[in-house]
């Protein structure tokens, strides 16, 4: 006898939510609540100060660098394959970063997790959005990320307080029994493969020039000026187009980059992300250090806008697909009005509440940059997809301090190519092809003629 369906999703579907969603809050939990135990680690493990920083940065290089081939290793052998075993590595290497000696021996564990993390991210989206049924997978993927999305507001004050009262090793400690969870979790998902993705091999040449080239991109985002980083990275990237043209099984299709949809709402969502992270950091300190807070209140006040960004991925899992692109573009103009609100505010009550209006439009806009996406993109690869996104998040993550001054203003323009572009770029579907449009200036491709509220678009996922 068959199990009935809860909340609408059978319970192998719920299997791969659950596992996105504990696999998700274990790199996002262990992404931020390390930041605030940094000091404490170069304290007991006496380290250089030049060393500290590759204990996040060398995380975040690997897990930016390597999600594009991640996503395509997770389409071509197994989505749940390589979520468990990202997982399996993502919680080892914790175990490792808790018993390290020495500096550089946690700085290697830590480039460890972010080959995990590379793996876990993809792979989990790829999954959920395969296992649901058509039309439900928005939903079910906002639910897991609005999970996700608690333990990431929730990262940095815990980190705090582990570093405080127990260890800073407590904090990777932390993450073993959630990595745990994601296996259990994972091998009772279900799957549907593609049976001719099987017979295709890795790229292994766009795989390294995509990694050379992202790596390069990231450092050269972290330090801004060293313009050898930029050479390397459009070197590598060119190597990496014309590998892809001459690839039969390329790693990624080129022609995801014509789905313009999907590069709207990826790009709006780097730039959204990048504001999350600065908010995340930004807001407590200006408490503590600006206000004269200590850690507790601040922690107590910062609960709003972290409860506001973590109900934006259930909130973006209700959006349809053809209202993605206009409710991204809302989400950018309110958060930047909000942000500068936050900004020139004199009392700590209105920089509170101007935070949290603006953690509401980022958690929607983060949200839709990962289920709007998948929403556009064919199922088959949908891992190969959510790599590319899920890598242009984490790449662009660390300008979110460097843009803290100008963040309202980044946040404005962005609405506005949104606005302007999306409504102006024919809907495509993942060839390339006009699938409907709003007007006959679509089909003479003057697209940038094209302005005003065309929202009542479809496009075929």
């Amino acid at each position: 006898m068959s199990v009935p369906p809860v909340n609408g999703l059978r319970p192998p579907v719920r299997w791969a939510q659950a596992a996105l969603a504990v696999g998700a809050s274990c790199v996002q939990l262990d992404s931020f609540a390390l930041n605030p135990a940094l000091p404490v680690v170069r304290a007991d493990l006496h380290g250089s100060p030049a060393v500290v920083p590759w204990v996040v940065s060398g995380y975040l290089l690997a897990a930016g660098a390597l999600m594009p081939a991640a996503g395509r290793l997770a389409d071509l052998y197994g989505r749940r394959r390589m979520l468990t075993l990202g997982a399996v590595l993502f919680g080892v290497s914790a175990a490792l970063c808790a018993l390290a000696p020495t500096l550089p021996f946690l700085v290697a564990a830590r480039v460890a997790q972010g080959v995990g993390g590379a793996l876990i991210m993809p792979a989990g989206l790829a999954l959920l959005t395969n296992a649901s049924p058509p039309g439900q997978g928005r939903r079910a993927t906002g639910r897991a990320l609005g999970l996700a999305g608690a333990a990431t507001v929730c990262g940095p004050f815990l980190g705090g307080v582990l570093a405080q009262w127990a260890s800073w090793r407590a904090v990777f400690w932390l993450a073993v029994p959630f990595a745990a969870a994601t296996v259990w979790l994972a091998r009772r998902a279900d799957e549907s493969r593609d049976a001719s993705a099987a017979q295709s091999p890795l790229d292994v040449a766009g795989a390294w020039t995509a990694t050379g080239a992202l790596l390069c991109l990231a450092r050269w985002l972290e330090h801004v000026g060293g313009w050898g980083w930029a050479v390397g990275a459009a070197l590598l990237g060119t190597l990496f187009v014309r590998a892809e043209r001459r690839a039969p099984a390329p790693l990624v299709d080129l022609a995801l980059f014509r789905n313009l949809p999907y590069v709207t709402l990826t790009v709006a969502g780097a730039v959204a992300n990048a504001a999350t992270v600065a908010l995340l950091y930004v807001l407590p300190l200006t408490l503590q250090q600006g206000r004269g807070w200590d850690a507790l209140g601040a922690g107590v006040a910062f609960s709003a806008p972290a409860a506001a960004l973590a109900v934006g991925g259930p909130v973006a899992g209700r959006v349809r697909p053809g209202a993605a692109v206009p409710v991204m573009a809302s989400c950018l103009a309110g958060a930047g009005g909000a942000l500068w609100v936050a900004g020139a505010a004199t009392g700590p009550s209105v920089l509170v509440v101007a935070s949290t209006g603006a953690a509401v439009a980022l958690g929607v806009a983060g949200g839709l940059a990962l289920t709007g996406t998948q929403a556009v993109v064919r199922r088959e690869r949908a891992g190969e997809a959510s790599g590319v996104t899920k890598s242009v998040l984490t790449v662009t993550a660390g300008l979110g301090l460097a843009l803290t001054g100008v963040g309202p203003r980044v946040l404005w323009v962005a609405r506005v190519l949104v606005a302007w572009w999306g409504p102006a770029a024919p809907v495509t579907s993942w060839g390339g092809r006009p699938v409907a449009g709003c007007c006959p200036l679509w089909r003479s491709r003057r697209w940038g003629a094209c302005w005003g509220p065309c929202w009542r678009r479809r496009w075929r996922s």
